[in-house]
């Protein structure tokens, strides 16, 4: 079965889009926390957003290779970016602080993010993989 084919090309295409899209991303999530002060939620999600949209067209025509037309397979982006993001941050923050409970508060929520990119990567991965961009044979 083809869903536990998960180290290939495709991986190898997903990592390259992955390396530009997060030196995009975390140069807007951070300058927007540090140096714009803005919230937590507001910076990190400020990231998804803009590097969502770079992420759909290269994973889309470049990983992927999805020929899917119309707006079914945005809303099935939409919907997998929006989840993995949720859980990713939602699970960081608090293991975060949790784990550096006596650090300031910028500190916590500086690795906090880092912490939730990583975890968004493995969780976007496989919701782009199976859900977005899968071909009816890959399910």
């Amino acid at each position: 079965m083809k869903v536990f084919k998960l180290i290939d090309r495709t991986l190898l295409k997903f990592v390259v889009v992955g390396v530009i899209n997060t030196l995009f991303g975390s140069a807007v999530m951070f300058a927007m926390y540090n140096l714009l002060g803005c919230s937590y939620w507001v910076s990190s999600a400020a990231n998804y957003v803009f590097g969502s949209i770079l992420s759909f067209f290269l994973n889309k025509h470049f990983t992927f290779q999805n020929q899917s037309k119309g707006i079914g397979v945005v809303i099935k982006f939409t919907v997998n970016i929006i989840v993995c993001y949720l859980l990713a941050y939602g699970i960081a923050k608090p293991a975060v602080r949790f784990l550096l409970e006596g650090s300031s508060l910028k500190v916590q929520d500086n690795l906090s993010m880092l912490a939730g990119m990583v975890l968004f990567v493995g969780f976007n991965y496989i919701g782009q993989r199976f859900f977005s961009f899968a071909e009816v044979e890959d399910i």
